[in-house]
């Protein structure tokens, strides 16, 4: 089978690498100054895909954070995928001429579709799509507003655009260690062509095990954040398991 990938998140504040509860600013927690070494520590552990999110940027609409993500390219070989403040084409292509490997397109996703496909025609294989949910609905602007379309809805839109992959985070359970809502991301991946990546509430271990069973073989992969900063998911343990995985 197809190695699952496990992605590391680095969410970037005022060049400063932090985690959100819920995706709200004002309840962050800064794990490390320098998100390069932290960058470089991902790197060591043998993780193979790099996911950052440039919170700042998602706020104002444009980058932000841009000398941090510039420093973490420099120091690790590791592919990186990059969201926050992506409205327009000459951003994605600054991202991807300056060695991101994928960028993720969030808020513009919703409000501009016409600019996923766009920027999907012109980068294939280089573009994913940004769906962070709160009971269902699409939120934007750093999760600041709710809009009245589902997940699903609005993953459909883009199944022909040629979009790399989809990221579905369920807002609610975003930084607090509840695990990943498997329901809501397996029937999304059930439901469409593009592989999705399932983001918000990774805890433990165990959901790690879970993501291997055969129910969520059509997952691409999972984003890691708070429960590898907290020292709740060990690298080496979670890394193990996928490896023998894919042997099997």
């Amino acid at each position: 089978m197809e190695a699952m990938i496990l992605f590391p998140a680095i969410d970037l504040k005022d060049g400063r690498c932090v985690r959100l509860v819920q995706g709200d600013m004002a309840r962050s927690t800064v794990f490390s100054d320098d998100p390069a070494a932290q960058a470089a520590s991902f790197e060591k552990a043998g993780f193979c895909y790099l996911h950052m999110v440039d919170l700042d940027g998602a706020f104002a609409g444009k980058p932000k954070n841009a000398a941090a993500v510039e420093a973490v390219l420099a120091r690790v070989k590791l592919p990186v995928q990059l969201g926050g403040g992506v409205r327009t084409l000459q951003t994605v292509e600054a991202w991807l001429e300056k060695g991101i490997a994928r960028v993720i397109i969030g808020t513009a996703a919703l409000r501009d579709p016409e600019f996923v496909k766009a920027a999907a025609r012109r980068f294939p294989g280089k573009i994913a799509v940004g769906i962070d949910a709160r009971d269902g609905r699409v939120a934007v602007e750093g999760w600041a507003e709710t809009s009245d379309v589902t997940a699903l809805e609005l993953g459909k839109r883009f199944e022909d655009a040629g979009v790399a992959a989809l990221i579905f985070t369920d807002i609610a359970r975003d930084g607090l260690l509840k695990g990943l809502n498997f329901d809501a991301t397996v029937a999304l991946a059930e439901a469409l062509s593009i592989p999705v990546i399932a983001s918000g509430g990774l805890a433990s271990i165990d959901d790690v095990k879970r993501l291997l069973e055969p129910a969520c073989r059509k997952l691409e992969g999972a984003i890691a954040g708070r429960a590898l900063y907290d020292g709740r998911l060990e690298p080496a343990a979670a890394l193990a398991l996928i490896a023998g995985a894919k042997a099997a």
